[in-house]
């Protein structure tokens, strides 16, 4: 699997909504669509309880249009609402942590880091931030990859 980028949307509570409107307009199946009550607890404290306001909103939907994967989630209490124009990420998908670790340190210097690099439960290396110019980055490497 080669290095991929996708666009990440971020919505205020119906990207369900949308993405179910997306499918039908493109065809195609979710591989996966996971709820924020979904989540495991973080043992390390890392991550902050769900509220009941957002235990049913999407931690995240993938919806595969061509070569492109088309992805999503909604905002929380935790993250706070977004504002339109600002509700986006550019996901990039690679092939080893090393890459991984180069890319996320090499966008993210002089930015600011949501979510630095480390292991995830649903199994990849990922990380999150704001570059110096505004633009939001996810940094992934699925580590059970085909």
């Amino acid at each position: 699997m080669a290095t991929s980028v996708n666009p990440y949307l971020i919505f205020n509570g119906n990207c369900e909504e949308a993405f179910l409107f997306y499918k039908s307009v493109f065809g195609g199946e979710f591989p996966y669509i996971g709820k924020f009550k979904d989540m495991p607890a973080n043992e390390d404290g890392g991550c902050a309880e769900i509220s009941e306001k957002d235990a049913n909103r999407v931690m995240h939907v993938s919806l595969p249009i061509g070569d492109t994967i088309l992805m999503g989630s909604d905002s929380n209490e935790q993250s706070g609402d977004v504002a339109f124009g600002g509700n986006f990420s550019v996901s990039i998908n690679v092939e080893t942590t090393e890459e991984a670790d180069r890319i996320f340190n090499g966008l993210s210097a002089n930015g600011t880091i949501y979510m630095p690099m480390n292991k995830t439960f649903w199994g990849a290396y990922f990380g999150m931030f704001k570059d110096k110019f505004g633009i939001s980055w996810m940094v992934n490497f699925d580590e059970n990859q085909k």
